[in-house]
């Protein structure tokens, strides 16, 4: 969430629009079906679905100085202002508009805390209710190729270190595109070829945790509640200040880059999980590929997964399904 926001990355509740270390690195949605559940004689459920019941949405984050309403008017001065704003959307009660990404619910403010640190910093966590919600719904799950989501997360990261700066970060993910790059697929990757990328993941995700340390306690460096130290000289307290603003965007990039290193690790993860396993007597990996991936031209990376040449399948078999759709061009690599 570093830099401009885009789509992606807007947060907006009524007409307070979040941004910067005010959008949070994670939002929950979902919830739990409604169940009424009889057990009968003998051990038979008869389960009746009673409907949807959404959990309560919530988020947290840390308020900064400025802001713009939804048509880019400059209403809010400071961390302050922003937080009785949204106190008083708690107040108010009335139904409101949530939306980030594709996601927009209906809802209404159940709580709002603020944590006063300073004028122009104040950690808040905010719970709405859910009255409606109005996303559009996804009918068919789809599956994205694993390397283009790796290679994606890989060029978004590698951009932040530079900007974070790091030389120690920066050398890490250097050794993370070199491994990532001498893979060819992930799909049927080895484990000691994922293992060759998770280790340089795994040391950069700990080096953004020694930064993110540092960037906190420089923010939190101003001891005083006004946010200068009775005594202390005018340029040392506008150093302090001036090394405090800069920390803050530093801890962004940090918050994001950690983010996406932790989904890059989930991601591998998968490429490795426990594949589904189909038994079949005779017919041919074209057909399994499309009842499995809707793709028949996925069948390459079901031979791949067995170590099959021939698609079409003599005796019975127990073949192993890769989680993810590998290759769909229908020629099988040698």
């Amino acid at each position: 969430m570093a830099g401009a926001q885009t789509s992606e990355t807007t947060l907006q509740l009524g007409d307070f629009v979040f941004g910067s270390l005010e959008i949070p690195a994670e939002i929950n949605f979902g919830g739990a079906q409604r169940l009424a559940v009889h057990q009968l004689v003998g051990g038979t459920k008869v389960v009746d679905a009673m409907g949807r019941s959404d959990d309560p949405i919530t988020w947290s984050g840390m308020l900064l100085g400025g802001g713009k309403d939804v048509s880019g008017n400059a209403i809010f001065s400071g961390a302050v202002d922003r937080a009785q704003y949204l106190d008083q959307l708690r107040v108010a009660g009335q139904p409101l508009d949530l939306t980030w990404g594709r996601f927009k619910y209906r809802v209404v403010v159940r709580e709002f805390k603020g944590n006063y640190q300073k004028s122009y910093l104040i950690p808040y966590h905010i719970t709405v209710e859910v009255i409606q919600d109005e996303t559009s719904p996804v009918t068919a799950a789809g599956s994205p190729p694993i390397d283009s989501a790796i290679g994606d997360d890989d060029a978004d990261a590698a951009t932040l270190a530079a900007a974070i700066g790091d030389q120690t970060l920066i050398g890490y993910m250097s050794n993370v595109s070199a491994a990532i790059a001498a893979v060819s697929t992930f799909t049927t990757a080895p484990q000691s070829q994922i293992n060759s990328v998770l280790q340089p993941i795994v040391s950069a995700q700990a080096q953004v945790g020694v930064l993110t340390a540092a960037a906190t306690s420089t923010i939190a460096g101003a001891t005083a509640f006004g946010g200068l130290v009775p005594g202390a000289p005018t340029a040392t307290s506008a150093t302090q200040m001036s090394a405090q603003v800069a920390a803050m965007t530093q801890l962004s990039n940090l918050r994001t880059l950690g983010s996406i290193l932790g989904r890059m690790q989930r991601n591998l993860g998968s490429a490795n999980s426990s594949p589904r396993t189909v038994a079949t007597a005779g017919g041919n990996l074209f057909q399994i590929a499309e009842q499995q991936y809707g793709e028949a031209s996925a069948w390459t990376g079901i031979a791949q997964a067995n170590g099959l040449t021939d698609p079409f399948i003599q005796g019975t078999k127990v073949l192993q399904i890769p989680p993810v759709v590998g290759s769909t061009t229908g020629i099988l690599s040698s």
